[in-house]
């Protein structure tokens, strides 16, 4: 449909692992089909026309997509050319397959919904909802639907076009329509710190971003070593609304480190992500309607690097990269002369390390120890330095590997009491007893750091551990001043 540009990189592989049963949706509701275009995995019927808007069935030659590709999906090997359906973006669609993904489309008279049961293609049955070029706004409820599916985990993969790209001739074009989307949607004004420009981009060439853990440049499907491209749109992003917002390609004569002129972007947002493009020619496998001039932009082109990098871009939409941080178990208790720092991770894929944190205000934090993601699920930190002040307040930075961060929660420790706590028998075998004298409460941890065993209203100085299996456990002792005190004791 378009084409032009050309440039070169330098890169290092990063493996990234897919979920499994990866449901992946493309979009035909929003006239992706109108005039010469065919963004669509696989069409059966040609029956359609975009005179003023909606689509009109029974006249016109544009291709009406199916829900259903056709042959099955099934009957894909990894020699599968991409001819097995007719689609102009069939290559991209078999390429997803192959990948062990299952794709399937939103027909021209389907519903983008989120939470509705009664409809089979609601967006909670798949992981990638992919809306290629939209030429007709979408709705209110539309909007809200698509801001939940991101934000309760689902990838939205954003494609647009040049500026004036109207298509089916109802006054709005692609860049419009999801600026639209941003701006307009009831629940917060943009969520993934995304505005396309609108202008028209031809004839230039384009800069790279310098960050080696960028997935989609640097992504398990191939490293991307060159870009061309066609009448497109760039974007401003906005890291103050959304700081997950990074670039990966930029237009030439612009920093490739900055926020504008921007033609490809990712963010997350809640607990799902977004891939933006501000052009749609990418993604163009040339076949398709044969009543359109089509091009193949997705593997002619660039030597082959738009595949790469539109399948690095999915399959890091498909992937659950980030640890967040609600998912840590964190753990912070005073001892008598220092502070144990104790987290569990559920899962560590796409983690790159921690930074442990601390302040001394519960506002101004600065890094204690960088502790690198190693795989274990178990990590502890002790902080010895707990002299300056009678409040500690703790938290970790959680950094995943693309550079995103996220925080835990963060803990308040307050000081030590005036005088050790004695602890006797230890080991001990149904009672215990201690010395504190002005002990209210008694909190009893594991070794993992969860809560094993509470008291409140301590009078007689001693415990009853009927309840504890035997092992190796912490009492975190609470004087009448709030003060935490910790000992060690086995149960027998």
């Amino acid at each position: 449909m378009k084409r032009l540009l050309l440039l070169s990189f330098c890169f290092i592989v990063c493996i990234v692992t897919p979920r499994a049963q990866v449901k992946i949706l493309f979009d035909a509701t929003k006239a992706e089909t109108a005039g010469n275009a065919d963004w669509i995995i696989d069409a059966d019927a040609f029956n359609i026309s975009y005179s003023n808007g909606p689509a009109t069935i029974g006249w016109g030659n544009d291709a009406n997509a199916q829900q259903t590709p056709t042959p099955l999906q099934g009957n894909i090997t990894a020699g599968t050319i991409e001819s097995f359906w007719k689609g102009g973006l069939s290559y991209w669609a078999v390429d997803c397959v192959k990948k062990g993904y299952q794709v399937a489309t939103l027909p021209y008279n389907g519903l983008i919904s989120y939470g509705n049961v009664s409809n089979p293609q609601d967006l909670t049955n798949y992981n990638i909802f992919v809306v290629d070029e939209p030429n007709i706004l979408f709705t209110t409820n539309e909007k809200v639907a698509l801001i939940n599916f991101v934000q309760n985990g689902g990838g939205l993969f954003i494609i647009s076009n040049h500026t004036q790209s109207d298509r089916n001739n109802d006054g709005y074009d692609s860049p419009e329509i999801w600026n639209d989307l941003f701006t307009n949607n009831g629940i917060v004004s943009n969520p993934f710190g995304i505005t396309f420009d609108l202008s028209t981009i031809s004839g230039n060439s384009y800069n790279i971003s310098t960050n080696i853990n960028d997935s989609l440049l640097h992504g398990s499907n191939g490293n991307v070593s060159q870009v061309l491209w066609s009448s497109g749109t760039t974007m401003t992003l906005d890291p103050a609304v959304n700081p997950t917002v990074k670039a990966s390609v930029y237009k030439t004569g612009s920093s490739n480190a900055g926020n504008t002129k921007v033609m490809v972007a990712y963010a997350r947002f809640g607990l799902g992500k977004i891939v933006a493009f501000g052009d749609s020619s990418p993604f163009d496998d040339g076949t398709g309607d044969t009543n359109d001039q089509l091009y193949n932009g997705y593997i002619a082109d660039a030597n082959g690097n738009h595949q790469k990098l539109i399948m690095n871009a999915t399959q890091w939409l498909a992937t659950n990269t980030t640890l967040l941080s609600g998912q840590i178990n964190f753990n912070c208790f005073r001892k008598m002369k220092d502070v144990s720092i104790m987290w569990h991770t559920p899962t560590e894929i796409g983690l790159s390390y921690f930074n442990v944190q601390k302040s001394y205000n519960g506002k101004d934090f600065f890094n204690l120890r960088n502790i690198k993601a190693t795989g274990a699920s178990n990590y502890s930190f002790i902080d010895s330095d707990v002299s300056k002040a009678d409040k500690h307040y703790y938290r970790l930075e959680v950094v995943n590997s693309d550079g995103s961060k996220t925080y835990t929660k963060t803990i308040e420790v307050k000081g030590q009491p005036s005088s050790p706590i004695l602890l006797y028998p230890n080991p001990c075998k149904e009672i215990i007893f201690f010395s504190e004298p002005d002990v209210s409460n008694v909190i009893i941890r594991t070794v993992l750091g969860n809560i094993a065993l509470t008291k409140t209203n301590i009078t007689n100085g001693q415990l009853n551990l009927n309840a504890l299996q035997k092992g190796l456990y912490f009492i975190e002792f609470i004087n009448t001043n709030g003060y935490i005190a910790t000992e060690r004791f086995i149960k027998l």
